[in-house]
């Protein structure tokens, strides 16, 4: 896992690399080649939102103040709304050197895995929905990692709570992932994992509809079993992905309605001129 994790200015310079071979295949002669640039386009997007998601880790870590007391009051405000204890969700797991170890590759290896396999999907199966799924989901990200610049600790560095990658080496923070152990508020997995399930669901037919579901309810599972997230950041997630899911409909709608203004106003222009001139 160490080799293929990248900082974020690693991952900058592949997003720039990217860019300059998707501007190449674009403007290629070749056209066996031309039909590839959509695809080098969409991979320097995605490389670009990763490279985002490392460097606001490293914005976040620089200020720690406030982190430790922000998860207390989270942990107290949810036994104050009579959320299921994190520690509950924990110990169905901890008793079992297997399943501890399968729900922290699962959390360390689908984050980025699941949302891959999703949008190469999207992309092939359902181009017409590919654009404005990825718009909700650039922003949501966006809107994640600014939020996340205020520190918030997870519970796995509380006292109480086991850090269970910790326990078995499978930690990504101790493998040189750089992300930041303080931006647990909100979780951009469980964004990711509810806007997949959500598609997917949509979308898909058959039995492949459900593994979207499958994995939304995963992730849930993992990220709180680990103490990697509480439920309240899983909850502010979706409200955050709900958010720009409504943001991007009603600017979409937007757009549309000022494109059919303007095409009626070009076509009675074209006619009038079309009326004086020879």
């Amino acid at each position: 896992m160490h080799d293929i994790a990248l900082t974020w200015q690693q991952a900058a310079v592949l997003t720039a690399a990217l860019a300059v071979v998707a501007a190449a295949l674009t403007l290629t002669p070749n056209t066996r080649l031309r039909p590839v640039a959509p695809v080098a386009r969409e991979a320097t997007i995605i490389a670009g939102l990763y490279s985002l998601w490392q460097l606001a880790g490293t914005l976040s870590v620089l200020g720690t103040g406030g982190a430790f007391s922000r998860a207390n009051w989270l942990e107290r405000t949810e036994r104050a709304w009579h959320l299921p204890a994190e520690l509950r969700v924990q110990h169905l797991i901890t008793g079992s050197s297997t399943l501890t170890q399968a729900a922290n590759l699962y959390y360390a290896t689908m984050h980025f895995t699941g949302l891959f396999l999703f949008l190469v999907w999207l992309f092939v199966r359902h181009r017409d929905q590919y654009r404005r799924i990825r718009r909700v989901l650039a922003l949501t990200t966006l809107v994640c990692l600014l939020i996340q610049l205020i520190p918030v600790a997870p519970p796995r560095l509380l006292p109480g709570y086991i850090d269970t990658a910790e326990k078995y080496g499978q930690s990504v923070y101790g493998l040189g992932f750089g992300a930041d152990e303080l931006s647990a508020m909100p979780s951009v997995h469980v964004a990711w994992a509810v806007l997949i399930g959500w598609a997917v669901w949509r979308l898909g037919s058959g039995p492949l509809r459900w593994l979207g579901p499958l994995h939304t309810g995963l992730t849930l599972f993992v990220v709180v079993a680990t103490a990697n997230h509480f439920w309240a950041d899983g909850l502010v997630a979706v409200v955050v992905l709900v958010a720009c899911m409504g943001l991007e409909r009603a600017a979409a709608t937007a757009v549309a309605r000022i494109q059919t203004v303007r095409v009626p106003r070009a076509e009675l222009s074209s006619a009038a001129n079309g009326g004086i001139l020879p």
